[in-house]
């Protein structure tokens, strides 16, 4: 019946209006996926907010009198404080936040360092919450906006070895998911899109911990490209939902995985082993 519910969800649109992009905020823009889609928006001459912690590839790439970047932490109030000031004064309106920032360190529970549970949830879950919240504020006395979290399908279900970057994937989808339902009254959407891996500097770091990170590579030994996933946020734009999966067919397993956990136990030893084959070939 959950599942049912969600899929239903997840086809549901959001909103049938369509809205022009005044000023795009994007987390996490100077690698990945916010890079990808920073490089997209400058090609339409879009105006833009790009932030990251490390400024050095955005201020090398992007010099547009209508691009600004602010270097901060996302899981500092100040930074979105900085973002809500850059957008007055530049008097536009802020259309669409998309939150891409994000970070993983495999470990087992045994192995992880205490240090390492701040980490994840700071920047994956507490950045994107905080940013989320103080942005839709604004946008609900705009009486439009779009915001759009990622996620991951590790945020649909676990995967050991990888159960910090899993809690903050599950907080922030879940967190997304409620506060939707809140907003939609104001003329604000909030979308979650949640991808497979990602060809991006996080699946480098996940290579590098093969033993934890091979439930991750149990799907296909095809990686997604940035491109993809803007792709889908463009789409997601044009057409707002609630919650999409990418490749629909992982998300769908991922779903029913998270809905009856002991299932994926049943088949836990396969999906290791392709996991070990597929990471093996991505190592070569």
């Amino acid at each position: 019946m959950f599942l049912f519910l969600e899929v239903f969800c997840t086809l549901s649109v959001l909103s049938p209006q369509l809205m022009d992009p005044t000023l795009i905020v994007i987390t996490g823009a100077a690698s990945g996926i916010g890079l990808q889609l920073a490089r997209h928006f400058q090609g339409n001459n879009l105006s833009l907010i790009l932030v990251d912690l490390n400024l050095g590839p955005l201020e090398n790439s992007f010099s547009s009198s209508k691009i600004h970047l602010i270097g901060g932490d996302v899981a500092k109030e100040e930074t979105w404080h900085q973002v809500l000031e850059k957008a007055k004064e530049i008097h536009l309106p802020i259309s669409h936040l998309i939150n891409c920032a994000g970070v993983i360190r495999p470990g087992f529970l045994v192995d992880y360092a205490i240090s390492d549970i701040d980490y994840h949830l700071n920047i994956n879950a507490k950045g994107a919450i905080l940013g989320t919240t103080l942005i839709a504020r604004e946008m609900k006395f705009q009486e439009f906006g779009h915001i759009i979290n990622v996620s991951s399908l590790a945020g649909l279900a676990p995967v050991s070895g990888l159960s910090l970057y899993v809690a903050s994937k599950f907080a922030l989808r879940g967190f997304s998911l409620a506060v939707a339902a809140e907003l939609r009254d104001y003329g604000v959407d909030v979308s979650v899109i949640c991808p497979d891996l990602v060809q991006t500097p996080m699946l480098d770091i996940q290579l590098e911990y093969p033993e934890e990170s091979k439930l991750t590579f149990s799907g296909s030994s095809k990686i997604l490209q940035p491109e993809d996933i803007v792709k889908e946020i463009l789409d997601l734009m044009e057409n707002p939902r609630l919650q999409v999966t990418v490749p629909s067919s992982r998300g769908l397993l991922a779903k029913i995985a998270g809905a009856w956990p002991q299932l994926s136990e049943i088949f836990r030893n396969s999906l290791e082993k392709r996991g070990i084959k597929n990471l093996q070939k991505l190592r070569k």
